[in-house]
Parts: C-alpha cells; sequence; structure tokens
C-alpha cells in the first residue's frame, strides 16, 4: 500500500479524541530543555525555555491552525481550503486544552518548531478522521508493482538465533524470528488457541504500513497476521493484524491511529482482500510465573472485543 485517501467533509468538522491523540512533550522527544554555557573561566550559566511560557496561546493557537491547514487539508497543486479556518481553529483549540502535556521544563510553545507541529497535526486530523468512519470511505492506494504478497513467496537468511519452530498446521513458513520472547509467548498462544486457524510472523513478507511521524513518512512493520474463524466459516476468515508493544513511545501511537484510523478501513473497503482488524498487545511486562496465563486471557479478550463488534 502506497497511501490512504479521505474525502473532505462537506457538513461540520468533528474530532473525537482518545488517549492516542494525545501528545507529551519530554526532554527524550524535543531535546535538553536546560543547557549550560561555560567559558574557559568566568562563571557558567544556564539557559532553559522559561521565556518561552510567556507566548500567549492565540498566537501559539493561530500558528498551529495555519499549520494545519496547509500541511493537512490542501491538495497538491491547489489554494488553501481557507473556509475551514475557523471550524480547524476551534478543534485546535480544543485538542490544546485536552490532548498537549508538557513535561520536564518543556512548553506548549516548542510546538512552534515545525516538527513537533506536524506531530500535533496528525494527531488532530486523524482524530478527524476517525469521526467519519463509517459513513465516509477511507480509501487505500494500492501499489501498482505489488498490490498483494503471499506466504507462499517467503525465503531469506537471518543470522538471528532467537527463532520459535511453528506447527505445520498453523503455518505456512516453518520458523517464527524472534525479536523477544514476548513473542515466543504469542506463538504458543496462538498454535493453541481454538479460533486459530493460522498465522505468520511479519518477517520478509513485505506487509509495510506507510504512516507520518512529525514531518517524516516511514514506514511500519506490524509484528503478525493472524487469521480467525470468528463464526463465518473457512471461506470469510478475520486477518487479525497483532502488535505487541511494551513500550509505547510517541511513534507507537502513530502507528496504531494509522492502523485503526486509515489501514484496515481502507482494505476493508475494497472488498477484495477479506475482512481486517487490528490489535495491540501492550500489558506485556510479565516476568512473575504467571505470565502464559495472563497473555493467553488477554488474548481471550481480545478476541472476544472483535467478535462482539463484527
Amino acid at each position: 500500500m502506497q497511501g490512504y485517501r479521505v474525502e473532505l467533509p462537506e457538513e461540520r468538522l468533528t474530532a473525537e479524541f482518545n488517549a492516542d491523540s494525545i501528545l507529551e512533550l519530554t526532554p527524550d522527544l524535543v531535546g535538553p530543555s536546560v543547557t549550560q554555557n561555560a567559558g574557559i573561566i568566568g562563571e557558567a550559566v544556564d539557559l532553559n525555555l522559561v521565556h518561552t511560557g510567556d507566548m500567549r496561546q492565540s498566537s501559539l493557537l493561530f500558528h498551529l491552525t495555519q499549520r494545519l491547514l496547509y500541511s493537512k487539508w490542501r491538495d497538491p497543486g491547489d489554494e488553501a481550503k481557507m473556509h475551514l479556518f475557523g471550524q480547524l481553529k476551534r478543534i485546535t483549540k480544543q485538542w490544546l486544552d485536552s490532548c498537549l502535556v508538557c513535561k520536564g521544563g518543556t512548553y506548549p510553545a516548542q510546538l512552534m518548531y515545525q516538527e513537533l507541529a506536524d506531530m500535533a497535526c496528525e494527531r488532530i486530523t486523524t482524530a478527524i478522521t476517525q469521526s467519519w468512519v463509517g459513513s465516509r470511505p477511507i480509501k487505500a492506494v494500492l501499489d501498482p508493482y505489488n498490490p498483494s504478497g503471499s506466504t507462499a513467496h517467503v525465503s531469506f537468511n537471518t543470522s538471528k538465533t532467537e527463532r520459535w519452530e511453528t506447527a505445520a498446521h498453523r503455518s505456512h513458513i516453518n520458523w517464527v524470528i524472534l525479536d523477544s520472547d514476548w513473542e515466543a509467548e504469542f506463538c504458543r498462544v496462538a498454535e493453541n488457541h481454538p479460533l486459530v486457524k493460522s498465522y505468520v510472523k511479519n518477517h520478509s513478507l513485505g506487509l509495510e504500513v506507510p504512516y507520518r511521524y512529525g514531518s517524516e513518512t516511514r514506514k511500519y512493520l506490524p509484528d503478525f497476521i493472524v487469521r480467525i474463524d470468528d463464526g463465518r466459516g473457512d471461506d470469510d476468515l478475520l486477518n487479525l493484524i497483532v502488535e505487541i508493544k511494551g513500550y509505547r513511545r510517541e511513534d507507537a501511537k502513530d502507528k496504531k491511529n494509522t492502523m485503526q484510523t486509515y489501514w484496515i478501513p481502507g482494505v476493508n473497503n475494497l472488498k477484495t482482500y477479506g475482512r481486517w482488524a487490528f490489535a495491540e498487545f501492550t500489558e506485556v511486562y510479565q516476568i512473575e510465573m504467571d505470565f502464559a496465563a495472563k497473555v493467553e486471557a488477554q488474548f481471550d479478550t481480545m478476541l472476544d472485543e472483535l467478535l462482539s463488534n463484527t
């Protein structure tokens, strides 16, 4: 897949903010907030960003709305849709009031930096798009030279020694190359679950999901694809993309938002590649003896939620 296309609505714009709409500004994300400037002789001086706290919110709101309008709501070669400025400003203010968190000496004014402003614009646009899912089609733009892939063509060499030998009746590929012990535990759970018909690790399979992180376009490689019998028979299995994520950085939110808001609805709207869904495991920092039971219980809970929504 090369990207996504969303039709602009003619009616009033709304947004559905959730936990993944939150953007946390931290020194880890934006860089040091305090530095010390010292010469060979003389007293050292601490430089900080306290002065940026004096920036008026109205100035920040205008700048961020303008960036949102020109970067997310303008077709290539066309003029900006200025009639949307008022609505986007209203939604941007809602996001600033409820979804921006500043920690470790950071300030809202740092959103004046383009990279951070683009991260905010991506979260706001995703929240607006989420309010249309089910009512306006999200269109997936496929790669014209390689629109589909198959496990039949997977063949690769690797130097990694951590691997899981799959059950022949559960996977077309004989080995899962592991990135963590959590993935090995997921393989065990998936192979023994009665609803799972087959599964595969997305390693050298070619499944890449384009997404935006700040001003940069990246490729996201989900962990697993699991085919599940959700009651519609072998001819209409559910294709579940599974991500195992123990520690979620800001880019993990953008990956999940892209999957749930663009990729899954876009592929399902094509109606030629079956039914797809997405699930993310986040409670995997469990080393206790009941680790297996916790993972298996979470897997069952996830499937129950999927079945109730399909």
